[in-house]
């Protein structure tokens, strides 16, 4: 009796999954927005999914196939983006990402974020989306130029281009906020002592003379309408903010990572987050604070 053959089962799911974590970084770093880029991924899945089980069994090379159907996903999104933040209410800021998912022990930096930062994040949004996917794809995570061509639709030596004029604007006005972990870590938290004790002057020493908060409220919720300049008023600000606008007592202030940086989530007695607060630290001091208080990029976020 002749042995029975064997047929390997197409699963599309399980060659998918592997990259999915690579695929959200790439999507994230491209959107800013967590729920767009969950989007953009599950649409990527899809379009996996359709193409069949022939020609899935030719693609050599599922990532890169993943990854230039994502991409070309995101450049739509993109564009669409661009077009509603001009008329978004307030200072506009990434949605934020906790903890782990940034973990610098990540086997793979390129599925997680060798920049992750607010501030990095703000300087891509700089950038035409042309630019921004070619230097994300070629800097970040390390394609050829020659891949970059295939996903862009473009010969490599305009994405050489396109590259090149993203690194010079990433470069001139990439900040320099460096500090050791366990220095940002203190500061932040003396930041918070100083917050809830009330004292402008212990307050103001935590900040840089020419520190930046920034809050996003999206127009839903209470925030400043623009970036607030200077210690002094940052001190002002906060002060007055802790007498008007008391949280309720049972109010936590959780500290965390957020985009790879020190932070607080702030989260209310009913298990509600009410905003996140993460800081740039150098030399000592704080130089920019971020506050995202816009209830639709708090909603992904979990809370143990």
């Amino acid at each position: 009796m002749p042995e029975p053959i064997l047929i390997e089962r197409d699963d599309p799911a399980a060659r998918f999954e592997p990259h999915r974590a690579y695929l959200r970084g790439l999507a994230y770093r491209m959107l800013a927005s967590m729920a767009e880029a969950e989007d953009a991924v599950q649409d990527a899945y899809i379009r996996w999914h359709r193409i069949g089980t022939k020609a899935r069994n030719a693609i050599e090379n599922p990532r890169a196939w993943l990854a230039k159907a994502t991409t070309r996903l995101c450049l739509d999104r993109l564009r669409s983006a661009r077009a509603q933040r001009e008329t978004y209410v307030g200072p506009w800021l990434p949605d934020p990402v906790i903890g782990p998912a940034i973990e610098p022990q990540a086997a793979d930096p390129a599925e997680l974020a060798q920049d992750l930062s607010v501030a990095f994040l703000l300087l891509l949004e700089r950038l035409s989306p042309l630019e921004r996917a070619a230097f994300l794809l070629h800097d970040v995570f390390e394609m050829s130029f020659q891949q970059v061509a295939e996903v862009l639709r473009r010969d490599p030596a305009a994405c050489r281009q396109l590259a090149t004029r993203a690194r010079k604007h990433i470069e001139a006005g990439r900040p320099r906020f460096n500090a050791k972990a366990e220095d940002q870590a203190r500061i932040a938290a003396a930041f918070l002592a100083a917050a809830g004790s009330g004292d402008p002057a212990q307050l103001a020493r935590c900040l840089a003379e020419d520190a930046i908060l920034v809050s996003d409220g999206g127009g839903k919720v209470r925030a400043a309408l623009n970036p607030i300049l200077g210690r002094d008023k940052i001190t002002a600000f906060f002060i007055g903010v802790r007498r008007k606008l008391p949280y309720p007592a049972g109010t936590e202030f959780r500290p965390t990572t957020i985009n790879g940086r020190p932070g607080f989530l702030v989260v209310r007695p009913d298990g509600r987050i009410d905003q996140t607060l993460s800081f740039e630290i150098q030399d000592g001091a704080i130089h920019r604070i971020y506050a995202v208080r816009n209830p639709d990029k708090l909603r992904a976020l979990q809370v143990s």
